[in-house]
């Protein structure tokens, strides 16, 4: 059986690799987007570029769709697939859809409206980690039946991942917080401006640490850079995320995929719920993680949870082996659409 997978952002390429590895007869296919490309070179991953990121406004992710989709087409017609999976990849949806391909489609932003509109009705099974309702998904058309839930939240796999590349040089005579920038290019993401008065209230009550900021955007790191200059350490995605959380003493992040992954290695972590969701929830409802609405707020949390990180550790060491791999709940769906995944031996 011939496999494509679609991964469009770090957390497809995270969440999917591994799944993607225990498979003979597969196709990778990505796109060219700001971390996408070098996380691809820092874990080795082999993938066919079609198409960009469409950016900010509404007419530039359209042309940008429609653009991938025919290159996709091309690439997917080769290879003649028997099932296509991806993380809710609008464009590997509607090609699938139009060649007749059985799709499977990996979801936990019920939020991201406009993917979930684009993605859910043309999905063949849609997985989903059990804290959700499909009445969450069930409402953007897809029957209730088709929904398969599994015990685990995403940044399970990718907790687990071997980190790649080289340790981060984070100043190792002094604490380090690392804070990931807010979205700003995605669709679900509205308002914003949350991240700079952050990194404020941190520099301002926390003298004695390094601050480190991981941007998503060569515009965020530029902004950065004129409003802190050298007073915060600025970085890309240069280095496995893994590597990042590895280095730093707590974590400070929008709510999303690293903030779910730093809290599952018992990483010290605080949300500032920039997007709410329910992933954020289940880690804040769980103590795996604080929330921190307010820059003020934000910056008073840290001392105390450095100190109590052996104990954040230990409860996160248990919740993470109680999830379960939802490369079986992949299998499950791959023979309710008529198909049977082709493991490796090795695996």
């Amino acid at each position: 059986m011939r496999i494509w997978f679609d991964m469009i952002t770090p957390k497809h390429l995270l969440f999917l690799e591994p799944m993607a590895a225990r498979l003979e007869g597969v196709l990778r296919t990505t796109r060219r987007y700001g971390e996408v490309s070098p996380l691809l070179k820092i874990r080795g991953v082999r993938a066919v570029e079609a198409g960009r990121h469409g950016g900010s406004s509404r007419e530039g992710k359209l042309g940008a769709g429609l653009e991938r989709m025919a290159l996709l087409v091309k690439a997917v017609k080769r290879f003649s697939p028997d099932l296509s999976v991806a993380c809710s990849s609008p464009e590997a949806a509607r090609v699938a859809y139009g060649l007749g391909i059985p799709h499977v489609s990996f979801a936990d932003s019920p939020h991201a409206e406009a993917v979930m509109r684009l993605t859910v009705p043309l999905a063949g099974r849609l997985l989903t980690p059990w804290i959700f309702p499909r009445s969450e998904f069930a409402r953007f058309g897809i029957d209730p039946d088709k929904i398969i839930r599994y015990r685990s939240i995403d940044a399970a796999v990718t907790a687990r991942r071997e980190p790649a590349g080289p340790p981060v040089p984070f100043d190792r005579d002094r604490p380090t917080i690392l804070v990931r920038a807010e979205e700003g290019q995605a669709a679900y993401a509205k308002g914003g401006g949350r991240t700079v008065p952050i990194i404020r209230a941190l520099l301002d009550k926390h003298k004695d640490k390094e601050v480190a900021i991981l941007a998503r955007y060569p515009v965020q790191r530029r902004e950065l850079r004129a409003a802190f200059g050298n007073r915060i350490r600025i970085m890309g995605m240069s280095h496995d995320g893994r590597r990042l959380l590895d280095g730093c003493d707590v974590f400070v992040g929008s709510g999303g995929t690293m903030t779910a992954e730093a809290a599952l290695l018992g990483v010290p972590t605080v949300s500032y719920d920039a997007v709410p969701n329910a992933v954020e929830k289940y880690l804040v409802r769980r103590g795996l993680a604080r929330r921190g609405r307010t820059p003020g707020s934000v910056a008073s949390m840290i001392n105390g949870m450095i100190r109590s990180r052996k104990k954040t550790a230990r409860k996160a060491g248990v919740e993470l082996a109680r999830m379960e791999d939802p490369f079986y709940t992949l299998e499950k769906a791959a023979r309710a659409l008529g198909t049977k995944l082709d493991v490796r031996a090795s695996t």
